[in-house]
């Protein structure tokens, strides 16, 4: 029989087991490898209307995440900022298992990136990796339904799968998510527009904003679900696909154009994230040995004075 009286017995907390503690985590030691973004087109194409960069404002952002690290960004075109500029006079130190990690500044695969990266290394000789781009990832569909959201075009908090009917004539009632890269971009940008979908509760599809059939079958899928109101959401930074040029693409399709991503905190931990990755891939990072693990708590366990 139990004894009611009895305290049960005190659970000692449990040590978390694995090299991956934390997603964002690696051991830290002086020398850790610069972080280098690639930044999409010129350094004109991506300074925003207060004239600042959006790879200065990303680098600042990744920093929160990153403090100990070196941050550099170049533009993958043009002659000022360049990426080659960024990967010229990277320490190779001894105590670097690399010079340098570079992430690519875009959402999904884009060939006219991985091959300005390539020229860029080959050009600088750069003992660098290169991660994936910042997509597909969950939290891109929280940026663009943020950037809607600002815009007016759905509800700032998440509808949880119930669809509402839009209350004015400026909420959505249908989004394409534009993609820029070709087929592969696509393909992510359908990941990010399932996401979306959860989140609106809204018909949500992908489309290639660089081929036309494309976006019109799509905004013609949408039209025979009765959407009157589509918004194109561009899951892309900004200098891949210009404000004026999506504004044209949209007015063409009777669409509204949405704000392209910009710089964004969580689009910096997707960048923290990938570095991370990289560094963890080439195993910088170490299991804890028995001396660093803290000791559980409780007077069994209290050290020797």
């Amino acid at each position: 029989m139990r004894n009611s009286d009895r305290l049960p017995p005190r659970e000692l907390p449990k040590r978390r087991s694995g090299r991956h503690r934390n997603p964002l985590s690696f051991d830290n030691w002086f020398g850790t490898p610069a972080l280098i973004m690639a930044v999409p087109g010129t350094a004109e194409q991506a300074q925003g209307a207060d004239g600042e960069s959006i790879g200065a404002r990303m680098a600042d952002l990744v920093r929160a995440y990153r403090p100990e690290v070196t941050i550099r960004y170049g533009h993958i075109e043009g002659d000022r900022q360049t990426l080659a500029e960024a990967l010229t006079d990277l320490d190779d130190g001894e105590d670097r298992p690399l010079s340098g990690v570079v992430v690519p500044l875009v959402t999904a695969p884009h060939p006219a990136t991985s091959a300005a990266i390539d020229d860029a290394m080959a050009q600088t000789g750069a003992d660098v990796r290169v991660t994936e781009g910042l997509g597909p990832h969950p939290m891109l569909a929280e940026v663009l339904h943020l950037r809607l959201a600002e815009a007016g075009f759905v509800r700032a908090d998440r509808m949880r799968l119930i669809s509402v009917t839009a209350r004015n004539t400026t909420m959505a009632d249908g989004v394409i998510v534009g993609a820029v890269g070709g087929e592969g971009a696509v393909g992510a940008a359908g990941v990010t527009a399932v996401l979306l979908a959860a989140r609106l509760g809204l018909t949500v599809l992908p489309a290639d904003l660089e081929d036309e059939a494309s976006m019109e079958q799509v905004v013609s899928h949408l039209r025979q679900g009765g959407s009157v109101r589509p918004v194109i959401a561009p899951s892309a930074l900004g200098p891949e696909f210009p404000a004026d040029r999506l504004a044209d693409l949209a007015e063409r399709f009777g669409a509204r154009p949405g704000a392209a991503l910009g710089a964004d905190s969580l689009l910096g931990k997707i960048a923290a994230l990938r570095y991370a990755e990289v560094l963890n891939s080439l195993g910088v990072e170490q299991p804890p040995t028995a001396e660093e693990l803290p000791a559980p708590v409780g007077s069994r366990h209290r050290p020797e004075s």
